[in-house]
């Protein structure tokens, strides 16, 4: 049980109301008793449907995206202030991660954080350097081109063979508004010349990945917390059953299986890098050959974690909270077969999952829940809202701007319910 005199303060730099992260971490811990802060929205601390959520005590103005590292260090100083007390710091993206690392020995006073080395972070997270530890390590990984211009990206995405995958070596510094998103398909090589030159000056590098063949459940992920020790606590391994985009996009639907050999391989990384803290790993499993490819390394908790919500309520950001107010972590008690559902991203599989939910053991919703009700109304509203817009921009192409721009993500307004310590003590 986590200690309800230590807050919690969650990081989301990337200003995306619908994070459902976000909201995962602030159930996981608020359930326990643990007061929770979320720092999440760029206008007035406005954190989304998260906000709503009664297991929230308070939000607060996050840094802007592609912040400095002295305009984020400058809100931390702020929250923690506000805070009162030393709170576990716990960042819910990349550039949250990435910062918080670089901070970490000015952070070290108001925040509890991992130990580990400042760049390290940064380091996993910036896929130009995830082939050279691929074959350091002796795992998969897809042969992957960094073109040094438009024509060198159109030659590669041919010699590499069509579709292939393109992706942003940092994705945390694309802008806000720009339409790139962190990793797509492309089908033509006029399309690799396009997205080198759209996004060759963001200070992030354009990857080109040979397309790894897919097949049923070759889509896999391990999240975990490694403790100072660097022993593993609070994941498991889980399939991506249906992705949003579809192809290249984030996990809708996933399912806890279980995954020995992916364990040990990800067992090996951590070890070689002296990683500490929590991760998200993902793995395409080559349907021609049989080999696991390792993806992406993110430093942070995956958005979907709580699919490894255990039989005993132990996930990630909990195994965190736990080992840094120095209490012992649980053995976990795996729940393989488990489902996790995002129904804003797949509602069909949503419905289909709420029938079938006496089930065994039953799913995990990204939104839903019966102690917590306030979120998923809230989303609901504001997604029906950006459904709306995107239609109507997409009626009106000369209002669009250039073709792919994203429309705008609606903002929610911040209307966070607190509970007490005691209450939150009662719904465990």
């Amino acid at each position: 049980m986590p200690d309800p005199c230590v807050p919690v303060v969650l990081l989301r730099i990337d200003p995306n109301p619908f994070h459902h992260g976000t909201l995962g971490a602030a159930r996981s811990l608020g359930r326990c008793g643990a007061e929770v802060h979320v720092a999440a929205g760029e206008e007035g601390g406005d954190g989304g449907p998260v906000a709503r959520s009664r297991f929230v005590t308070r939000t607060h103005r996050a840094p802007r995206p592609g912040a400095s590292l002295d305009e984020v260090a400058a809100v931390l100083r702020r929250v923690a202030a506000q805070v009162a007390r030393p709170a576990v710091l716990i960042p819910m993206d990349d550039a949250g991660a990435i910062a918080v690392g670089r901070l970490r020995e000015s952070l070290a006073g108001p925040f509890l954080l991992p130990e580990q080395p400042a760049h390290l972070a940064e380091h996993v997270a910036d896929k130009a350097r995830l082939p050279e530890l691929c074959r350091s390590l002796g795992i998969g990984h897809p042969d992957t081109v960094q073109p040094r211009d438009e024509h060198h990206a159109a030659t590669a995405a041919r010699e590499l063979g069509l579709p292939a995958v393109a992706k942003w070596s940092r994705p945390w510094l694309l802008p806000p508004g720009s339409g790139l998103r962190s990793t797509t398909l492309i089908n033509s090589p006029e399309e690799a010349s396009d997205l080198y030159r759209r996004g060759h000056a963001t200070g992030s590098e354009l990857l080109l990945q040979k397309y790894v063949a897919a097949g049923p459940g070759s889509d896999w992920f391990v999240h975990g917390y490694a403790d100072r020790h660097g022993t593993l606590h609070g994941g498991g391994a889980g399939t991506k059953q249906h992705a949003w985009p579809r192809g290249a996009g984030l996990t809708a639907v996933g399912r806890w299986d279980p995954a020995p050999d992916l364990h040990a391989m990800v067992g090996r990384v951590v070890d070689a890098l002296g990683y500490r803290g929590i991760f998200d790993i993902d793995f395409r499993v080559d349907a021609t050959t049989g080999t696991p490819c390792l993806l992406d390394f993110n430093p942070r908790p995956g958005a979907q974690f709580r699919l490894f919500a255990d039989g005993g309520g132990l996930d990630v950001v909990r195994a965190q909270y736990l080992d840094l107010t120095h209490r012992p972590v649980p053995a976990a008690r795996a729940l393989h077969g488990r489902a996790f559902v995002v129904e804003n991203y797949a509602p069909f599989s949503a419905i289909r999952a709420l029938a079938a939910r006496r089930g065994t053991p039953p799913p995990e919703f990204a939104w839903h829940a019966q102690d917590d009700p306030a979120p998923a109304r809230a989303m609901a509203a504001a997604w029906s809202r950006h459904a709306a817009h995107r239609l109507l921009r997409r009626a009106r192409p000369a209002a669009a701007g250039a073709p792919g721009t994203s429309p705008d993500r609606p903002a929610v307004p911040a209307a966070a319910v607190r509970t007490t310590t005691a209450e939150r003590k009662a719904s465990c």
